[in-house]
């Protein structure tokens, strides 16, 4: 079942037992969006003017390799030349939004569909990106499988310089503005996956990829 298909009718079946109908009326969703507008955030660190330098310095901090380009038609070069110098393959799976860009002319072999057990680099965009924690925020879709940025031991993402934002509340407000409803999977991609479950050593690429590389694009 659609995991927001099986949401609803959680949510549809705890409403029933408090006497509701089983959708929310619009007067209870105004109710909701009067409430975020007004309600005060708690006390957040300050953030430089300089998003795009923060994001890099936290994002390396959790083990993310970081390049920056200046335009979206420099970004398969700059793949190409990540997993060359890390002696990586060069054959990759991709979003299906990303099936403009040039790839094969830098070199790569660019499949775009959901990963398979033997793909070994994923290649992502993303929804936006957190200066405070260098994070990257993916939203699932049809084209915009979380499986690309999960299941491939490497994974390269797009990260426009536009939509590099504070925090994870900005996110948050982005997602309501932009989307209005969460989608099936909102990742919160922080470097690596990593462990220290056994004598507190921490191993990278214990629940996903072991390499994290983002190129920010100063132009986009």
């Amino acid at each position: 079942m659609d995991t927001s298909i099986a949401r609803r009718n959680i949510l549809a079946r705890i409403r029933a037992a408090q006497g509701r109908e089983a959708e929310p009326a619009p007067s209870e969703r105004e109710a909701a969006t009067d409430y975020l507008a007004r309600h005060p955030q708690g006390p957040r660190p300050a953030m430089p003017d300089n998003l795009i330098a923060r994001f890099i310095d936290e994002a390396q901090k959790m083990a993310t390799t970081v390049d920056i380009v200046e335009a979206l038609s420099d970004v398969p070069a700059a793949a190409y030349r990540y997993l060359a110098q890390h002696g990586l393959p060069v054959q990759a799976i991709a979003w299906q939004t990303l099936q403009d860009l040039g790839w094969a002319d830098a070199g790569l072999a660019v499949e775009f569909r959901k990963p398979e057990d033997a793909d070994a680099v994923g290649i992502t965009g993303c929804f936006c990106a957190t200066a405070e924690t260098g994070t990257l925020v993916l939203l699932s879709g049809p084209q915009t499988y979380a499986s690309a940025g999960l299941l491939p031991e490497t994974h390269i993402a797009i990260v426009p310089a536009s939509r590099i934002v504070a925090g994870h509340e900005e996110a948050f407000d982005l997602i309501r503005t932009e989307r209005g409803e969460l989608p099936r999977a909102v990742n919160f991609v922080c470097g690596p996956s990593r462990t220290g479950d056994i004598e507190q050593t921490i191993v990278l690429g214990a629940h996903g990829p072991y390499r994290v590389h983002a190129i920010v694009v100063r132009g986009a």
